[in-house]
């Protein structure tokens, strides 16, 4: 396999058990996204000419908000290391109307790409960058600042080996290795962190004033502005700063020496074409195809604009020319007043797998609570316990608080699992406050902790107003 379409590799079954530590429930969607996953490493397997013909069979996700469509999407795109952006349909307007256009999701995943791709390849320069970062520090503090000398530099440690490090003795003047040696010791050992050098960095050329145009993609705008910072003369200037500051700047220089931005750029582009995944949320709201007036005009042409992309096409960005034909999209949308075949016929032929997510009970929001590895009820418990508060909840506190989620989803807006932070933020709420300045040590929270503190809530018939 080549090093730009390295993807880890798991069956259908290692997914949902994988996508089951964090999202409880939906096992039909999990199973519907793991498929999808799975062919794309089957077709990698196949001749490069039937490789072109295998089409990625996109996906609608069904269900009410809160339920996990958004987090099943994230956590596939980051089990396999594979580009991913999240982007909402509304934003978008067909050609012609103020907003954003349908390319600029293309332009978003590439970047995605190219941002993992470099983090990536400074990973594995980071030991040859911190060594040479490292022999250029030592250089700097043998030399000493300009105009001071070592002996002016370097002073104030106390030891006759240090002394000898810092010229203190006229008579034992270390030779240069000695002194080298000297300093690369004291470095390790973190004694010279306050210690200041002097050195050039390089000034990149101020062109944000020259760009003002209204319109123009963020993302284009940025390209054009990399090219004139390219075009403009590199201006070095002297700067001091102590070694604690001096070693990240030093770093970052050496890895910009390491790194190839050519090469970046085509691993990015092909891990994007083959790998990416582009997930656009809301799609129900730009479904229907009504005529006539207010923001309904555009719904259609920001469906047909979508329709190109999704279909395969190929699209411009800062970093090179992007194949869209073998990007894996994933719709999701609640369909409350809308279905989706008020979308346009040919957007929905593009859309094969259609997948319904199932409302959240109150044993999926028990669930919830305490099943995930980063469940509420251990994000705040590791939170609190930074304080010196250990957090203890009952069985009945769980039951409690899925109970009362659910209660309040059904009288107003059903959030889903969402409404599982509002309610434990109000339940912590006391506890939250008064942690910081009383040592409060174990607190229990059960049923009726639960209760006191949601009383005023559940009495109310305005719900909505208290928690979002």
């Amino acid at each position: 396999m080549s090093e730009m379409t390295t993807q880890v590799e798991l069956t259908p079954r290692q997914i949902v058990s994988e996508l089951d530590k964090f999202i409880v429930g939906q096992a039909e969607a999990k199973r519907v996204v793991a498929i999808a996953l799975r062919n794309r490493t089957r077709r990698r397997r196949l001749d490069e000419a039937l490789q072109e013909e295998v089409m990625p069979k996109n996906i609608i996700m069904i269900g009410p908000t809160g339920v996990g469509k958004t987090e099943i999407a994230r956590r596939l795109a980051r089990l396999v290391r594979a580009p991913f952006v999240k982007v909402e349909a509304t934003k978008y307007t067909e050609v012609g109307y103020v907003g954003r256009d349908v390319e600029s999701m293309v332009r978003d995943l590439v970047e995605t790409a190219v941002n993992m791709v470099r983090e990536e390849q400074i990973e594995a320069a980071r030991p040859r960058a911190e060594k040479r970062a490292r022999e250029r520090l030592i250089d700097l503090l043998h030399k000493g600042p300009q105009g001071g000398g070592r002996r002016r530099f370097l002073g104030g440690f106390g030891t006759r080996t240090e002394a000898q490090v810092e010229g203190g003795e006229a008579d034992e003047e270390p030779d240069g290795e000695e002194l080298r040696r000297n300093l690369e010791k004291l470095l390790d050992e973190g004694r010279l962190e306050d210690r200041e050098v002097e050195f050039e960095v390089t000034a990149r050329p101020v062109v944000d004033g020259m760009f003002g145009m209204i319109g123009v993609d963020e993302q284009m705008l940025g390209g054009l502005r990399e090219m004139m910072e390219k075009m403009m003369p590199q201006k070095r200037k002297l700067t001091r700063m102590k070694v604690r500051e001096a070693r990240k700047v030093l770093f970052d220089e050496e890895v910009e020496r390491l790194l190839d931005s050519e090469k970046i750029k085509l691993i990015a582009l092909e891990r994007a074409e083959q790998n990416g995944i582009i997930f656009v949320d809301e799609i129900d709201k730009i479904a229907g195809r009504h005529a006539g007036q207010g923001p309904d005009v555009s719904r259609e042409g920001v469906q047909r604009d979508i329709l190109p992309i999704v279909e395969g096409s190929t699209v411009n960005t800062k970093h090179g020319a992007i194949r869209t034909d073998h990007i894996l999209f994933i719709a999701a949308g609640a369909f409350h007043a809308t279905k989706p075949s008020d979308l346009i016929p040919e957007l929905q032929g593009r859309f094969p797998l259609r997948v319904e997510l199932e409302a959240l009970q109150v044993e999926d929001l028990k669930r919830i609570l305490v099943e995930p590895e980063n469940s509420l009820i251990k994000q705040y418990v590791a939170l609190l316990r930074t304080d010196g508060v250990e957090l203890e909840f009952t069985d009945d506190a769980i039951d409690e608080l899925a109970r009362s989620a659910a209660a309040i989803n059904a009288q107003s807006e059903n959030i889903g699992a969402r409404r599982l932070h509002g309610i434990l933020e109000r339940v912590l709420e006391d506890v939250s406050y008064d942690a910081p300045d009383e040592a409060r040590g174990r607190v229990v929270v059960d049923a009726e902790y639960v209760k006191e503190r949601l009383s005023k809530l559940m009495e109310d018939k305005d719900l909505s107003q208290f928690i979002l």
